[in-house]
């Protein structure tokens, strides 16, 4: 990669670069055990982007913790594609804002299907950088316009994900989302992060506050997954696991006790959960 891809300042595009510069700087430097993504170091050397004010920030201790929630998201996402695969190996494997993420590579078992969604912009970035392998395609597209779902080869079964996506959708948004991709993708799941209200306020005073991002509002938040989201739809499986230790114990000598006990907040009192609907079709 010789050529420095520039990322303009106060947009969404560049949500992107926060998550990309946790799993580089800290998640894989930090926790290598853990989680290792060497692709996110060689993108962030590739990028024309001022990474001063999150350097600098990058030693705090909410900053290092907010890194390793990224790290368990990511890890717990990986998991649920997996899982799905394990059943339905020719699945097509769906990033809904994909930004510059990897997931759907990491998980490829060889005869899937990797669809990557974001918007044009984005995607653009995308093609220059991670340009789409065999059985592979990067989709501009606006997730609220289902226009996209021609797009997908869900003849083998379809797993979504969305990695810090729902953020900054409206709760009607994702719920209109859901009650399409049930319609068109019986049999298939779709799995995101969540959190309650207070998590998300949180997040608005650091992730974007700190970014000084204006156009950008995280509207989606969710205390009880299973019983706040049950009314959407008989034809929907709402399933929840903490995604701090919902999928692992963080008992890693590169994890701190307090960051032990911070995720345990985390899980218990932010509500911070990995959420699964599976679609079983129209109602």
């Amino acid at each position: 990669m010789t050529v420095r891809y520039k990322i303009e300042k106060n947009t969404v595009q560049e949500t992107l670069i926060i998550p990309l510069y946790a799993r580089k700087k800290k998640c894989s430097e930090l926790c290598p055990s853990l989680y290792r993504d060497e692709a996110a170091r060689q993108l962030v050397s590739a990028l024309d982007y001022d990474f001063s004010a999150l350097e600098q920030k990058s030693s705090s201790l909410l900053q290092r913790f907010g890194a390793l929630e990224v790290a368990m998201r990511q890890n717990d996402l990986a998991y649920e594609v997996r899982h799905y695969l394990k059943t339905h190996p020719t699945a097509a494997v769906v990033n809904l804002g994909c930004g510059l993420d990897c997931t759907g590579r990491a998980c490829d078992n060889g005869k899937c299907r990797i669809y990557n969604l974001d918007f044009p912009d984005v995607i653009a970035i995308r093609n220059e950088l991670l340009p789409a392998r065999e059985r592979e395609a990067n989709i501009p597209c606006d997730l609220n316009d289902p226009s996209w779902f021609e797009r997908i080869d869900a003849s083998g079964g379809a797993v979504f994900f969305a990695s810090g996506v729902f953020y900054y959708f409206l709760k009607d948004q994702v719920m209109t989302l859901a009650h399409a991709m049930a319609d068109a993708f019986p049999g298939s799941v779709l799995v995101f992060d969540a959190a309650n209200e207070k998590a998300v306020k949180l997040m608005l005073k650091t992730w974007l506050k700190d970014a000084e991002i204006k156009d950008a509002g995280a509207y989606f938040a969710v205390s009880d997954a299973k019983r706040e989201l049950a009314p959407w739809g008989e034809n929907m499986r709402i399933s929840c696991r903490g995604y701090m230790l919902g999928y692992h114990d963080l008992k890693d000598p590169s994890v701190s006790g307090l960051f032990r006990f911070l995720a345990k907040i985390g899980d218990r009192i932010m509500d911070m959960q990995i959420v699964k609907i599976g679609f079983e079709g129209k109602q």
